[in-house]
């Protein structure tokens, strides 16, 4: 819905996974629309490809197998105004959210929007640490928190915390 609210037509995904929001993007966005996506591991994507093309919105979508700071990086060096995206969408390594949201600020146009996933860690960031969760867990947790205070005082954008699941954070460029 967000999506078709901005009229969205380019979009850029960081970190993939299975392709569950890849697909539900390329579902919302015009027949023209096109999907940058960027992950680490094309297996995991290849587990949602089939879903993928019997939704017949394969066409979409331009998948990089890769580490997406080097190909951020490489699209800053040569983007034009009119190649920038429309929304982005991050779901990848929580310890770069930093590193990527200011790629992404460069990649993003003014009015844009930027959404991050996992910003609610479970709710562990409205509490104190609890020593008894995993150690990955309070790490994860830990990421999330300096995460969301960076973005809280960031006056490039405007944010609005998505309080379901595990939180989802949207930003909106507005310099």
């Amino acid at each position: 819905m967000l999506l078709k609210l901005m009229n969205a037509k380019k979009t850029i995904e960081i970190g993939v996974f299975t392709g569950y929001s890849l697909l539900t993007t390329a579902l919302a966005l015009p027949k023209d629309g096109k999907i940058t996506a960027i992950d680490i591991e094309k297996s995991n994507f290849e587990i949602g490809l089939p879903f993928i093309q019997r939704a017949g919105v394969e066409n979409k979508i331009n998948f990089i197998e890769s580490a997406a700071l080097p190909v951020l990086d490489k699209m800053i060096q040569e983007v034009k105004e009119d190649d920038l995206f429309d929304f982005a969408f991050v779901d990848a390594d929580k310890s770069n959210y930093v590193e990527y949201h200011e790629r992404l600020l460069k990649l993003v146009r003014v009015g844009g929007a930027i959404a991050y996933d996992n910003t609610l860690w479970g709710g562990s960031v409205a509490v104190p640490v609890d020593p008894s969760h995993a150690e990955r867990f309070i790490e994860g947790r830990n990421y999330a928190v300096k995460f969301n205070d960076f973005l809280a005082a960031d006056p490039r954008i405007e944010i609005s915390q998505v309080c379901i699941a595990d939180g989802l954070t949207i930003c909106r460029r507005i310099i």
